[in-house]
């Protein structure tokens, strides 16, 4: 009986796993949970009202990595992105993903859909600046088709006080 059982039993394992992660607008709903991300991301995390001022700007562009649809439950958001544009360009702010869920190429999929959302606006050149130490993002970028284009010493506060680097990269979306 229980090996005619295992079938049905599989299926239905199957259809109610959890969703994958998916990519959706930013809302001023999300910025407590992007705070609270940002922070346990960053030496320096920008906090909820930082958050609230930047997905009021209408030249921000922000996508949340969520498991439920719309990543509308911020308890269930995985990662973010924020842009800013500017005529045809446009500058990553941040980009953070959750511990847990880092090593899983959540970052890579929340990148290439904010590259190609960004494309569709009209965005052609994106840049970004990455301290100069931060290996595992520095990997994501060149992986996406950035390139260094400019350095800034001291840019960065480290976690031990020391300034650090940041490395200016670009990647043309045209």
């Amino acid at each position: 009986m229980a090996e005619t059982l295992r079938p049905l039993t599989d299926w239905f394992r199957r259809l109610i796993r959890p969703l994958p992660p998916h990519p959706a607008d930013a809302r001023p709903r999300h910025a407590a949970a992007l705070a609270r991300l940002h922070a346990a991301s960053f030496h320096r995390g920008w906090d909820e009202e930082e958050f609230l001022a930047l997905l009021a700007d209408p030249a921000v562009i922000g996508d949340v990595m969520g498991s439920t649809a719309g990543g509308a439950r911020t308890r269930d958001i995985h990662g973010f992105i924020l842009s800013r544009i500017a005529a045809d360009e446009a500058e990553i702010l941040s980009v953070a993903v959750a511990r847990r869920r880092r090593g899983r190429g959540l970052a890579g999929t929340l990148l290439a859909f904010h590259m190609r959302r960004l494309a569709g606006l009209g965005v052609r050149h994106l840049f970004l600046e990455v301290d100069e130490a931060n290996r595992p993002a520095l990997a994501l970028y060149r992986r996406a088709g950035f390139r260094e284009v400019g350095r800034r010493p001291g840019y960065y506060a480290g976690a031990d006080g020391h300034a650090v680097a940041a490395l200016v990269m670009r990647r043309d979306l045209t």
